[in-house]
């Protein structure tokens, strides 16, 4: 049995951080994990940040409260899961997902948390150590063959454990160091790319 473990921002919705560096106008903000390795060092990158500004995570809601799906992921997503099992394996955090899980219709996601005090944010909690890749081979140990896309750097090592793996609208820079790893741009191709490695 398969089971599809997707990345969240930048596959189906767009980057938060992102939305927020142009709803604050603060191009710092704008740092991903396509372009830092190191989530630690991102993260604490951010929360600098974040004190910096005086920014507190309601603003960030705020923020992600107005952002869509990216066009075409819902229906994407929805044919998807009509053909099998569909994980959302992310970086971000529970603080930030719900609102977005509603916008896709509420699917599966496995994430992380923010330490918050006084609506500020002062930390995080990953759910476990390299959460994605320990996911997929905990998937892996219950019987099922994953696979797995993304777009980032942080998306790689589960993307190689997987029986299969994509990149989606990934950056030039990624898709040249991995040249072995299909990559497509839009759903239509993604969904079949996906679709054409089911049992």
């Amino acid at each position: 049995m398969e089971i599809v473990c997707l990345d969240l921002e930048g596959v189906l919705v767009p980057e938060i951080w992102i939305a927020f560096a142009e709803a604050t106008g603060i191009p710092e903000f704008k740092r991903t994990t396509r372009d830092e390795p190191d989530y630690d060092k991102l993260m604490h990158y951010r929360i600098d940040l974040l004190d910096k500004h005086s920014l507190k995570l309601g603003q960030i809601q705020d923020v992600i409260s107005s952002i869509r799906p990216l066009i075409g992921a819902e229906e994407f997503l929805d044919c998807l899961r009509e053909k099998t099992q569909v994980l959302i394996l992310s970086d971000t955090f529970d603080q930030f997902s719900r609102p977005l899980m509603k916008k896709l219709n509420w699917p599966a996601i496995f994430c992380n948390s923010l330490i918050v005090e006084n609506d500020r944010i002062v930390g995080y909690k990953m759910r476990c150590p390299q959460s994605k890749l320990t996911t997929v081979r905990a998937l892996q140990s219950c019987g099922f063959d994953t696979i797995a896309a993304g777009d980032s750097y942080n998306d790689l090592a589960m993307i190689r454990a997987s029986k299969a793996g994509f990149l989606f609208r990934s950056t030039e820079q990624i898709k040249k160091d991995n040249p072995d790893i299909p990559a497509f741009e839009t759903y239509d191709d993604f969904l079949a790319g996906i679709l054409s490695n089911l049992g």
